[in-house]
């Protein structure tokens, strides 16, 4: 039996598969995100560091949400992108008293397993989730279902327009409700700053788990530049550093702030994240 990281099972719980003793990873997700992660990575023999790029907030106000939620009866598809969606949306459940059977009219679409498994621990069936863990999979898989559907779209306050966008093309009405916000946490400045210059907390890779992660990384250094205008690369706060991506869109995060992607994951999960740095490691 293999593990979820393409390990042998028996090896990992022997001691004897370390493919990451030595390696230094920087974990840059939100606080409450970072154990999972973190976890997977000390497993496999990893020094962790954690200093989240992100920190989630409520929204300013919850009235649109509010207003969605108790009318459900009113929509035919609900889709959820991210674990924070569904706990942001479930909180308002609670609070507003609604009853777990609002929703059972509703087909549900999860962009990823994860975001699956948090739905389906609030007692909701998800009937979607797509081939790969992206925007563009989500649209592939619902295209030709949503034509004089009202969809649900909860999210973040700031994300990629792809889904309503291209569901709406296909004939769909899509509400785009925001659940939560995400922003750059100012107190992971000065300790980022101090682990790139620290050669005894400098990290030999760094995870981006959203295009948001890498964005927020860029801002919180960019007083550590000092005045430079160069770009990141070109400063040497990276030298060394391998930039590892949960996937494609994250990737293209990445390079288009000019930065390098090292490592992509196959599988855009935690695990595969994991398994990509492992296998980079491993050479």
């Amino acid at each position: 039996m293999r593990s979820g990281h393409g390990l042998p099972s028996s090896e990992l719980k022997h001691g004897r598969a370390r493919p990451l003793a030595g390696c230094r990873v920087l974990v840059g997700r939100a606080r409450h995100q970072a154990s999972a992660l973190s976890a997977e990575l000390k497993k496999l023999g990893a020094e962790v560091l954690a200093i989240p790029f992100i920190e989630i907030r409520k929204p300013r106000s919850f009235r649109a949400l509010d207003s969605a939620l108790r009318n459900l009866e009113t929509y035919d598809w609900l889709i959820l992108t991210s674990v924070n969606g569904v706990e942001a949306m479930w909180e308002r459940v609670k609070k507003l008293k609604i009853k777990k059977n609002a929703f059972d009219h509703l087909r549900v679409a999860a962009i990823g397993p994860a975001t699956k498994k948090a739905i389906e621990k609030q007692g909701l069936n998800v009937d979607v989730v797509p081939e790969e863990y992206v925007a563009e999979s989500v649209v592939a898989s619902l295209r030709d279902q949503v034509a004089g559907k009202r969809i649900l779209l909860v999210r973040a306050r700031v994300a990629r327009d792809v889904i309503p966008t291209e569901l709406r093309k296909a004939g769909a009405e899509v509400d785009v409700i925001e659940a939560y916000e995400t922003v750059v946490p100012s107190s992971s400045r000065t300790r980022l700053a101090a682990a790139l210059k620290n050669p005894r907390q400098r990290p030999d890779v760094i995870t981006f788990t959203s295009s948001s992660t890498v964005r927020n990384f860029v801002t919180l250094l960019e007083s550590t530049r000092r005045g430079d205008q160069g770009h990141l690369r070109h400063t040497g706060l990276l030298d060394g550093i391998k930039l590892a991506s949960i996937g494609p869109v994250t990737s293209g995060t990445l390079r288009e702030l000019e930065l390098p992607v090292d490592i992509e994951a196959r599988e855009y999960t935690i695990p595969g994240l994991v398994e990509g740095i492992a296998r980079a490691r491993r050479g």
